[in-house]
């Protein structure tokens, strides 16, 4: 499955949420740091429930460390200022799919790192998803389209 990247995530309950989606999807989640919390932080656990060891989880200490690590064929970001829908892109294995910290978003230095920016509608003057729909939405459109190969 594809890669889920978190930069500097700041709600350990929607990295709790989104280690539960690794674990039922087979997505691979990388937490890129600084966290804004401990990855021992009750919330977080009470968020991931159980699943959380059956969740393909590695933490980062940067992005370069990330890249340099897993080498993704595509980094594609997800951010209110793409201009490309998530539902306009044809997704691949090594894609890495790269959302920001839960207040502010992506900066705009990784933004221009990205190979592409994507964005997920909504209605106007609505600053934003909660991170964990938002990463969920892409996820389960991604594997809807693969066929949800591994799924009963």
């Amino acid at each position: 499955m594809i890669d889920v990247v978190l930069y500097r995530p700041e709600i350990p309950q929607n990295t709790g949420n989104l280690m539960r989606l690794s674990a039922v999807t087979g997505v691979r989640l990388h937490l890129i740091e600084p966290l804004g919390f401990s990855l021992d932080e009750p919330r977080l656990r009470r968020a991931g429930l159980d699943y959380r060891d059956w969740a393909n989880v590695a933490v980062h200490p940067d992005l370069e460390s990330f890249f340099a690590d897993v080498r993704p064929g595509r980094v594609v970001a997800f951010s209110g200022v793409g201009t490309t829908r998530y539902t306009d892109l044809t997704y691949d294995q090594r894609d890495a799919l790269l959302f920001g910290p839960e207040s502010v978003g992506l900066p705009d230095g990784v933004l221009a790192s990205a190979d592409e920016v994507l964005r997920i509608p909504m209605l106007p003057d609505r600053r934003s998803l909660n991170l964990a729909n938002a990463v969920s939405i892409v996820v389960y459109e991604v594997w809807r389209r693969w066929g949800f190969p591994g799924a009963v």
